[in-house]
C-alpha cells in the first residue's frame, strides 16, 4: 500500500526570513492525519533569507538531521559544533539529554535551501552528539546512496534509531529498486523532478507513506532527486 502526501497539501508557514513547508504536524499547523510516520516525525523543507536564520534554541530526546539542497547554512552549538553545511553534506545532532544550537545563512545574498529531518530515537537521554559527511555527487547517481544507519555504515551518519536513510539522483527513465523486509515500512520524499513509485507518480515535494510492499521500483519520469526512509 503506497498513500501519497501530495506537496500542496502540507502545512505552510511564511514568516518573511523563512518560508517552510511542513509535511507533518509542526509548530503552528496540526493535522492528526499526518503527525509523523513510525519513527519519523518531521520532515520540514525550509528556505531563509540571506543573513537570517534561527537563534540559539535547545531541543531534547531528538535526532535531527539536516541536508542541505541549495545554499549554505552555519550551524553553532553548546557542544562546541561550529561548521558550515553545504549540498552534499548531511548533519546529525544527536539533542538526547538537551542541547542548544543555532542555524543561519551566512550569506548577504543567497538564500539556503534545505530538509530538516526529526527522528525519534530508540532511548530517551542519550549523550549528545554532533556528525557531518559529505557526500560524493556521483555516488548518489543511479543508485540508493546510505546517508544515515543505526550502524553508521558506508560512511552515513549514525542514527539512534532502527532506519536507513538513503539519497538518490536518477536521469530521466533510469530507476532502482529497494526490497522491504516483511514488517517494514518506508516513506519517500520528492526533492525534485518526477518519481514513479510502483505506479504512483510523485512530484516535488510529494511524499508516500509505503506499507506491506515487498519491494518499490522507482522510476525518473524527469531528471529526480529524492530521499528513501526504510523504518522498523
Amino acid at each position: 500500500m503506497i498513500v501519497r502526501r501530495p506537496s500542496g497539501e502540507r502545512g505552510h508557514a511564511n514568516h518573511g526570513w523563512l518560508d517552510s513547508f511542513h509535511t507533518f504536524s509542526f509548530a503552528g499547523y496540526r493535522d492528526p492525519r499526518h503527525t509523523g510516520f513510525r519513527a519519523l516525525l518531521v520532515i520540514n523543507e525550509d528556505r531563509v533569507a540571506p543573513g537570517r536564520g534561527f537563534g540559539a534554541h535547545s531541543h531534547d530526546n531528538m535526532e535531527i538531521i539536516s541536508y542541505v539542497l541549495e545554499g549554505a547554512l552555519e550551524h553553532r552549538d553548546s557542544l562546541g559544533t561550529g561548521s558550515i553545511i553545504r549540498p552534499g553534506d548531511v548533519q546529525r545532532m544527536t539533542a538526547g539529554t538537551g542541547v542548544t544550537h543555532s542555524e543561519a545563512n551566512p550569506s548577504p545574498t543567497e538564500p539556503v535551501h534545505f530538509l530538516q529531518i526529526w527522528i525519534t530515537p530508540d532511548d530517551d537521554d542519550l549523550d549528545p552528539g554532533y556528525e557531518q559527511r559529505t557526500l560524493d555527487p556521483a555516488a548518489l547517481r543511479g543508485t540508493l546512496k546510505l546517508i544515515g544507519a543505526r550502524d553508521g555504515r558506508d560512511g552515513a551518519v549514525t542514527i539512534h534509531q532502527d532506519v536507513e536513510v538513503f539519497a538518490s539522483r536518477l536521469d530521466r527513465g533510469s530507476s532502482v529498486t529497494h526490497e522491504i523486509r516483511a514488517g517494514r515500512h518506508a516513506w519517500v520524499q520528492v526533492v525534485d523532478g518526477d518519481l514513479d513509485v510502483n505506479g504512483v507518480a510523485l512530484g516535488a515535494g510529494d511524499g508516500a507513506a509505503v506499507s506491506e510492499e515487498k519491494a518499490l521500483r522507482l522510476r525518473a519520469a524527469s531528471d529526480a532527486h529524492f530521499l528513501l526512509f526504510d523504518l522498523a
